[in-house]
């Protein structure tokens, strides 16, 4: 199958100020606390055109050396800000590969964010294992890894495909096959700045 060319670049979305990105960090781990609390959800203190804007995202929580959940979507439906709070209750409470955070565990967490471009079709050797992430499709089936994921892994671009297929769900050699969809994106990541690089898991 033919797939045209991807040329991605983090230029491709609106470009986040350190108060923008402090901005999303902060609703991200207030609503948490607020749906833990049983609370309203926190309101925007600082409106920008950015924090408006459309785009996919991704909040991933850890704990110390471990994964503690990641959901997001490539396909938003709101505002930024507001896509970041959806997916950091999601991830804390809707992962099926984990329990629901606990009080405790969201005093301690480190949250991740990751905007992402959109994803573009494209050809296996269009990709950049740690530059892209990777898009699985075949049918119903879907699996998404962020480009940081590779990074830390140190995988190449072989076992970085493997992966997304098995994480869809698939065959790990299902990439090769002209009937599942590749695209590729890059990613903007935003991490709390008292907290060190999270390992990998995404």
């Amino acid at each position: 199958m033919f797939r045209r060319k991807a040329h991605l670049a983090i230029s491709t979305l609106l470009p986040l100020q350190p108060a923008e990105r402090r901005e999303l960090l902060r609703l991200a781990r207030a609503a948490i606390g607020a749906a833990l609390n049983a609370v309203a959800p926190p309101a925007l203190e600082l409106s920008t055109p950015a924090l408006h804007s459309l785009s996919g995202v991704f909040v991933s929580l850890h704990l110390e050396a471990d994964l503690r959940g990641c959901v997001g979507t490539v396909t938003p439906t709101g505002p930024l800000h507001a896509e970041v709070m959806r997916m950091a209750c999601a991830a804390a409470f809707e992962d099926p590969r984990f329990p629901p955070l606990t009080v405790e565990e969201w005093h301690r967490v480190a949250i991740e964010i990751s905007r992402l471009t959109p994803p573009q079709p494209a050809d296996p050797e269009d990709l950049q294992p740690g530059v892209h992430g990777v898009y699985i499709s075949r049918g119903t089936a879907r699996g998404l890894l962020l480009p940081q994921v590779a990074a830390q892994l140190d995988w190449n671009r072989e076992r970085l495909l493997a992966a997304a297929c098995v994480k869809a769900g698939l065959d790990p050699d299902a990439w090769r096959d002209a009937g599942t969809g590749l695209s590729i994106f890059a990613a903007d990541i935003i991490r709390e700045p008292e907290h060190p690089e999270p390992p990998a898991g995404h």
